[in-house]
């Protein structure tokens, strides 16, 4: 009686007196396993009541309305001190479509604010032998609701006995964050995969947007490998210029960006599958940009 009291059960309550008898009622089975029944839906015990969460869905704010995101702290004590969570992000992902794939390259550095966590972070997520997925923004969201894809993605095969689309796995995981629009996911993700349309890549976010593209690249060093990779960008590249672009669009972003840096991972796509082509140390880079670096020269203007 004491654990019932302390975790918030009313043993007199209908729903409760009809689970205690052990009858087989559907509303049973739904309340007490809805997570099986719908398993993109995070469960909660039916006894705890969280008004925090409405609370913080009230606070969001659409970042495309030109204010960012805070979710301020619920808790009675500090309701009036105005404190609120900003959780500072880091990192640079990017992808990109050519004739002979899908490349995707990443980095490895996680971080929390001017913390930075570790330097190991694997970055892609492996969904399954065609399809692969990358993490910005919260590490853990990203890598919860990518195997969670990976679930429903190897679910549709034995049902349907072919692979999933690209566009149908992206949307899947599109619907998934849409639910909790406004609770404080952050995902800012690509899916990229091969499939009877070919190469295909599709970016996925936190607030429920899914659009296709030839070119993506996410996280705070994304201005940085844009600048590269807008400059080196070609469809008819062959996979061995494909793959030294992305490694260098990477590159340069860990060096402008102090959130990034680490192990630069390289994948590519295929139509055999994805391969990991390399996972370099960026510091054992460096020597090798640096000689290769353009120095412009002034051009003499003649005064009248």
């Amino acid at each position: 009686m004491a654990l019932e009291k302390f975790c918030g059960f009313d043993i007199n309550k209908p729903l409760f007196s009809k689970f205690s008898a052990f009858t087989e009622d559907e509303e049973d089975i739904y309340a007490y396993t809805g997570n099986f029944v719908n398993n993109t839906k995070i469960m909660l015990p039916p006894s705890v009541n969280i008004p925090e969460l409405e609370e913080m869905k009230t606070d969001y704010v659409d970042p495309l309305h030109g204010r960012m995101r805070s979710v301020q702290i619920q808790n009675p004590a500090l309701r009036g001190s105005n404190i609120k969570i900003r959780l500072d992000h880091g990192t640079t992902t990017l992808g990109f479509k050519f004739q002979g794939g899908v490349i995707i390259a990443v980095d490895s550095r996680a971080t929390g604010g001017m913390f930075i966590g570790s330097q190991s972070v694997k970055k892609v997520i492996e969904i399954n032998d065609f399809l692969l997925g990358t993490m910005a923004g919260g590490a853990a969201d990203c890598t919860y609701w990518e195997r969670v894809l990976s679930k429903q993605c190897r679910l549709y095969e034995l049902r349907n006995h072919e692979r999933i689309s690209v566009a149908a796995a992206s949307k899947l995981l599109c619907n998934m964050a849409y639910q909790y629009k406004g609770y404080g996911l952050s995902m800012g993700v690509m899916i990229a995969g091969w499939d009877k349309k070919g190469p295909r890549l599709y970016y996925v976010d936190d607030d429920g947007r899914r659009a296709p593209g030839e070119v993506f690249s996410v996280g705070s060093g994304s201005t940085y490998a844009l600048g590269v990779l807008d400059n080196g960008y070609r469809f008819e590249m062959t996979d061995e210029e494909a793959q030294e672009l992305g490694r260098r669009s990477i590159f340069h972003a860990t060096h402008r960006d102090g959130a990034s840096g680490g192990i630069i991972q390289l994948y590519h796509v295929k139509e055999t599958g994805w391969v990991k082509i390399s996972a370099q140390d960026c510091d054992t880079l460096w020597d090798k940009y640096q000689k290769e670096k353009i120095v412009l020269t002034p051009i003499p203007t003649r005064m009248e």
